[in-house]
C-alpha cells in the first residue's frame, strides 16, 4: 500500500481536468461528425424480419371491415396483426391519459392512424403486403377547430370521458381547461390610458429530428422481449407497452439505441408495441423503421394555438391588466396536452409585472394529427402572442420597445400570475439591456459589391431573385420565461448508479443512468459531474437501459438539473465512502483523516487545503464502492383548477433575442442577417454545449417564424405536406450569425446554481424574427410562419 508518509501539497497540474465549467468534447462527437455513430435505424440482427404499418388514408372515419388475407398471402409475410389480434385486455395507451389505440378500434381519429401491423422478410415485402390489406371506411364529419368541435351536436373525438382526474372541462371535446385569475381586471380597466387587443395564429410545427422513428424487438427465452429504441423516456415507454403485451415490466428489458434528435416527439410511444407485438407473434426479431414521409404521421407536432390577448398600461407605460385566452389543438388523442395547457396559461403573462390577470387555456380534441410535447412546451405559442402586444403597446405609448419591457420586467421576487414568487434571479431587463448593447450587423454589404455581390446575403438566396431592389431592413427584440423540469405537482426525480474501482491500476467511475441522450449532451455532463465530484480523469457512461431506476424524460430542459443533481447525489455518496475506507485504512497515519475536510482530486485524497493524503487506487485496492439513489428537486404543487393558483414550477430560465431582418417588399421574401441572444444559464457546465444549445434552440424558433408549418386540409383534416420537399427547414444557407451572451446567476435551490436552458431560446426567437419584419415592412403580421403573400398581399 503506498501511504503517504509525509503529506505533500497537490498542485494545480495534478488536479482533475474535464470537470465542469471547462468545454469537455463530446464522447459521441467525432463519431457523429463521421458517420460512425450507430443510430437505432442501423441496428442489425440476424434472422431478422421486417415491420411495417398501414395507416388511415381518411381522418375520421368508422371501420366496416378489414380483410388481411391477401396480405397474409404473400410470400415472405410471417405475421398480420389488426385490434382483434391484440394479447392483452390493454388496448390503449398514452403518457397520462390512455386515450391512444395501439391500433384502430371502430373508427379512425385522424389521418395516418394506424390499423394494422406487417412483418415480412425484407422491408418492400412488408409494405406491399400491407397495402394489399383491404379495409372498408364509412367517413364521418370531422372536427377541425373550436368551432366544429363545441358546436351543437358535435361529434364526439372520445365517448364516455371520465373527466375527474384532468379537472373540470366545459365540452366532452375539451382535453383540459386552465383558468388563472388574479387582481380585478374590471378596476385595472379603468385605469388604463391605453388598451391593445391582438388575435394571433401559431402554426403547426414538426420536431423534424433527422433520425426517423426506429427500433429493434427481440423475443427472449424467458416469454419476454428486448427492446432496443431511440426514445425520450425509457421507463415511461415500458409503463405503457407492458399493459398492452399483457407481461410485467421485469420481461420487458429496454436499452436506449441512438438517438438523431427528438425536441419531445420521442416523448410519446411511436413503433414500441408494433415491434415487440410482431416479435412475440413471430418468435423471431423485428425491426421497424419509419421513412421520412411515415415520420410525419408517426409523432406527434407542436400545438397549433389561436391567440386573443388584451393589454391595458399608464401613460407612463405601467402594465396595468391582462386578458388573454388561449385555444390550442391537441389533435385527435391526449398525448401532453393537460401539461401545455398548464404551460401556456401559467407563463402567458410573459416576464412582466402584471397584477390583475384574467387568463384561460384550452386544449382541444379534433381530427388533425394528435399533437404533444415539442421544446418549448406551451410557453412558445404563448410568448409570440404577448410579445407583438408589448411591440403594439410601445407603439400606443410612443416609448422605446426594449425601455418599455425593461420598466415593466419581472425581477427575483416578483409574483407571477399564479401567484408563486420568484425566488432566483430573473435578470429580464439585463438581459434586454445585453443584447440591444450588442453591435449591430454591418448595414448591407451586398449594395458595395456591385455585380460581384454574394447572393447568399440577399432574401431569396440562391434563388438569385432579389438584388437589392425595394430590401429594407428591420430590427425586432422579444423576451420570454420558460418554466424548467415538470410541475404541477408531478413526482419528478431521476436515479443514478455510479460505481468507483479501480482498473489497470487507476480508479474509474462508472455513471449509470436511464437518462435518453437525444443530442443535449448529457453524456458529457454527466462525465464532467463524476470528475469534479470524484476527482478522476477516467469516467465510463454506462448504456442507458431499465436496469436502473428512471430517469424521467430528456424533456423540460430537465435533465442537467435532476439527472444531473442525481449523478451529483450519488458521486457525493461514493465520495463519502472512498473517505470512510480512507479513514479506517489510513486514519491512523495522519490527524488530517480525521480532522480536515477531505476532497478527490487527481486521483487522489487531498485536505481543502491541499495536502495529499493517499492515492484513490491505495484506498480502494480491490473494493468497489456503488451507490444507486434517488434524487428529486424542491416539490411543486397543482394549480387550483378555478384560479389557476398554486407554486406550480420549480425554475424558471429567460433569454432575450434581437433579430435583424431584410425583408424584400416586392417579391415577400425575408433574409434573417442575426439572431443575438442573451440568456441567463446559472451555471454553464459546459460552456460550448451551452452556446450550440442556445443556437440551436433559436435556429427552431426562426423556422417558425419564417417557414415551418405542417398543413393540414381544413376541410378534409388531411396532411397536405409530409415530407421534407414540403415542409420546410432552415439549412445552413438561412441560418444567421448568432452571437450568444451567456449570464451566469447561480439558482441557489440547484445543483452547481444551474439553470436549464435548452428551451428558452426557443421562445424568443420566433417573435423577435416577427419584431424585425413588422419593424422593416409596417405590416402588423399576426401569425407563423410568415410567408411571402403575408407581405405583398398577392
Amino acid at each position: 500500500m503506498g501511504v503517504t508518509g509525509s503529506p505533500t501539497n497537490i498542485n494545480q497540474g495534478s488536479r482533475t481536468k474535464g470537470g465542469i465549467g471547462e468545454s469537455t468534447l463530446r464522447p459521441d462527437g467525432i463519431l457523429k461528425v463521421t458517420g460512425e455513430f450507430a443510430y437505432s435505424s442501423d441496428m442489425w440482427h440476424e434472422d431478422m424480419l421486417w415491420g411495417h404499418t398501414l395507416r388511415s388514408t381518411v381522418a375520421h372515419a368508422e371501420i366496416v371491415s378489414i380483410d388481411v388475407s391477401e396480405a397474409l398471402a404473400t410470400s415472405g409475410v410471417y405475421a398480420v396483426l389488426t385490434y382483434d389480434d391484440l394479447p392483452a385486455a390493454m388496448k390503449n395507451y398514452g403518457l397520462e391519459i390512455q386515450d391512444t389505440p395501439v391500433l384502430a378500434h371502430g373508427r379512425v381519429r385522424h389521418h395516418g392512424e394506424p390499423v394494422a401491423l406487417v412483418a415480412a422478410d425484407h422491408p418492400e415485402t412488408a409494405r406491399r403486403a400491407a397495402a394489399k390489406i383491404r379495409i372498408d371506411y364509412r367517413e364521418l364529419p370531422v372536427v377541425t377547430d373550436e368551432a366544429s368541435a363545441t358546436a351543437p351536436g358535435a361529434p364526439l373525438i372520445h365517448e364516455g370521458r371520465d373527466d375527474h382526474h384532468i379537472g373540470h372541462v366545459p365540452h366532452p371535446n375539451i382535453v383540459h381547461r386552465q383558468p388563472i385569475v388574479r387582481g380585478d381586471v374590471a378596476e385595472a380597466e379603468a385605469r388604463a390610458d391605453v388598451i391593445v387587443k391582438g388575435d394571433y395564429y401559431f402554426g403547426m410545427q414538426d420536431q423534424a429530428f433527422l433520425g426517423p422513428e426506429s427500433g429493434l424487438a427481440v423475443p427472449a427465452e424467458d416469454g419476454g422481449v428486448d427492446l432496443y429504441v431511440a426514445t425520450q423516456w425509457l421507463h415511461s415507454d415500458l409503463r405503457q407497452i407492458a399493459p398492452v403485451l399483457g407481461l410485467p415490466e421485469d420481461k420487458i428489458r429496454m436499452t436506449l439505441s441512438g438517438v438523431g434528435g427528438a425536441f419531445g416527439g420521442r416523448e410519446d410511444l411511436s413503433m414500441q408495441i408494433h415491434a415487440c407485438l410482431l416479435a412475440l407473434r413471430t418468435g423471431k426479431p423485428v425491426k421497424i423503421v419509419y421513412n421520412r414521409f411515415e415520420s410525419f404521421f408517426g409523432h406527434v407536432h407542436r400545438h397549433p394555438a389561436r391567440l386573443h390577448y388584451e393589454h391595458g398600461a399608464t401613460r407612463d407605460g405601467k402594465l396595468t391588466h391582462m386578458r388573454c385566452r388561449i385555444v390550442l389543438d391537441g389533435g385527435a388523442y391526449a398525448s401532453a396536452s393537460p401539461a401545455v395547457v398548464g404551460n401556456a396559461s401559467s407563463l402567458s403573462a410573459g416576464p412582466y409585472v402584471i397584477d390583475n390577470v384574467d387568463i384561460e387555456a384550452i386544449a382541444l380534441y379534433t381530427n388533425n394529427p394528435p399533437c404533444g410535447a415539442m421544446r418549448g412546451f406551451g410557453a412558445v405559442q404563448a410568448c409570440f402572442a404577448y410579445e407583438a402586444q408589448m411591440d403594439k403597446l410601445a407603439a400606443a405609448l410612443d416609448m422605446d420597445p426594449v425601455e418599455f419591457r425593461q420598466l415593466n420586467a419581472m425581477e427575483q421576487g416578483t409574483l407571477l400570475p399564479t401567484g408563486q414568487q420568484v425566488d432566483s434571479p430573473a435578470p429580464v431587463a439585463e438581459l434586454l439591456r445585453r443584447v440591444k448593447a450588442m453591435p449591430l450587423p454591418p448595414e448591407r454589404q451586398w449594395e458595395s459589391a456591385g455585380e460581384h455581390a454574394d447572393v447568399r446575403a440577399l432574401p431569396g438566396g440562391l434563388s438569385n431573385t432579389t438584388h437589392g431592389e425595394g430590401v429594407v431592413r428591420g430590427v425586432g427584440y422579444a423576451v420570454g420565461i420558460k418554466n424548467v423540469g415538470f410541475s404541477e405537482g408531478f413526482d419528478d426525480y431521476s436515479t443514478a448508479r455510479v460505481r468507483m474501482e479501480v482498473i489497470g491500476g487507476e480508479p474509474v467511475a462508472t455513471v449509470h443512468t436511464a437518462m435518453a441522450e437525444v443530442g443535449q449532451g448529457g453524456v458529457t455532463v454527466h462525465a464532467q459531474i463524476a470528475r469534479t465530484e470524484l476527482g478522476v480523469s477516467q469516467v465510463t457512461i454506462h448504456p442507458a437501459d431499465t436496469k436502473v431506476g428512471s430517469a424521467g424524460s430528456t424533456s423540460a430542459s430537465r435533465q442537467t438539473y435532476v439527472t444531473g443533481g442525481a449523478v451529483k447525489n450519488s458521486c457525493e455518496a461514493v465520495r463519502e465512502q472512498v473517505l470512510e475506507l480512507g479513514r479506517r485504512k489510513f486514519g491512523t497515519y495522519h490527524p488530517a483523516w480525521a480532522t480536515a475536510e477531505l476532497l478527490l482530486e487527481g486521483g487522489k485524497v487531498v485536505t481543502d487545503g491541499g495536502e495529499v493524503l493517499a492515492d484513490i487506487a491505495d484506498v480502494l485496492e480491490d473494493e468497489a464502492v456503488d451507490v444507486e439513489l434517488e434524487w428529486r428537486h424542491r416539490p411543486t404543487e397543482p394549480f387550483d383548477l378555478r384560479t389557476g393558483q398554486g407554486n406550480g414550477h420549480v425554475q424558471y430560465s429567460f433569454a432575450a433575442h434581437r433579430a435583424v431582418v431584410e425583408v424584400d417588399t416586392e417579391l415577400g421574401l425575408v433574409k434573417v442577417i442575426e439572431l443575438a441572444c442573451a440568456q441567463d444559464v446559472g451555471k454553464a457546465l459546459n460552456p460550448l454545449s451551452v452556446v450550440g444549445q442556445i443556437q440551436g434552440g433559436t435556429i427552431q424558433g426562426m423556422g417558425i417564424a419564417v417557414m415551418e408549418e405542417i398543413i393540414v386540409d381544413p376541410v378534409t383534416a388531411k396532411v397536405r405536406n409530409p415530407s421534407f420537399t414540403d415542409y420546410l427547414l432552415p439549412t445552413i444557407l438561412d441560418t444567421p450569425t448568432i452571437p450568444v451572451d451567456v449570464l451566469e446567476l447561480a439558482d441557489d435551490h440547484a445543483p452547481y446554481g444551474l439553470r436549464g436552458i435548452g428551451e428558452a431560446p426557443t421562445l424568443s426567437s420566433t417573435p423577435a424574427v416577427l419584431a424585425a419584419i413588422r419593424n422593416a415592412t409596417g405590416l402588423e403580421l399576426d401569425r407563423t410562419p410568415v410567408r411571402p403573400e403575408h407581405l405583398t398581399g398577392v
